[in-house]
């Protein structure tokens, strides 16, 4: 979990494919009416988070169901977000990637291939709300050394 451009995906896929889990994008589960108002640079609302938030709680069930495991890279800023993910599988355990914004900001201007850009950063910062209960990873770390981070406090 984290804000736009901390490195959710890169991490995520990484972790999954070394622990052979499936690995599910959050950003791939937004409704095209999100990806359409970030794209315009708009911030979502609670309302528009239900329906996300409604989609990962289906994949997530569908995986506990199969008793299989799984790495989210999902934003989950909210505690209530997290509240919500956590109702939808077993084992839950958040790792949050965590970073300062202009180290974000940065690297959210040098990406081209995604719908959110860096004016929505701050957005993001305002509503997060930092997890009390979480692995906490610094960003400015390599991938590979944030998913051996991980794996060491998962005991993975």
């Amino acid at each position: 979990m984290g804000v736009a451009g901390s490195g959710k995906t890169t991490v995520g896929e990484l972790l999954a494919a070394q622990l052979a889990w499936k690995f599910i994008d959050g950003d791939r589960l937004h409704p095209p009416d999100n990806i359409k108002k970030m794209r315009a640079q708009q911030p979502l609302s609670e309302l528009d988070r239900v329906h996300w938030l409604d989609r990962i709680e289906i994949r997530l069930n569908a995986i506990s169901a199969g008793s299989e495991a799984a790495v989210l890279a999902a934003s989950a800023l909210r505690r209530s977000h997290r509240d919500r993910i956590r109702s939808g599988a077993k084992d839950v355990q958040f790792v949050y990637l965590k970073g300062e914004f202009e180290q974000i900001k940065i690297r959210l201007e040098q990406r081209t291939d995604h719908f959110f850009g860096s004016d929505l950063l701050a957005s993001q910062f305002e509503i997060l709300e930092e997890p009390e209960s979480a692995i906490v990873i610094d960003i400015s770390l390599e991938p590979v050394e944030i998913v051996r981070k991980i794996r060491k406090a998962l005991a993975v």
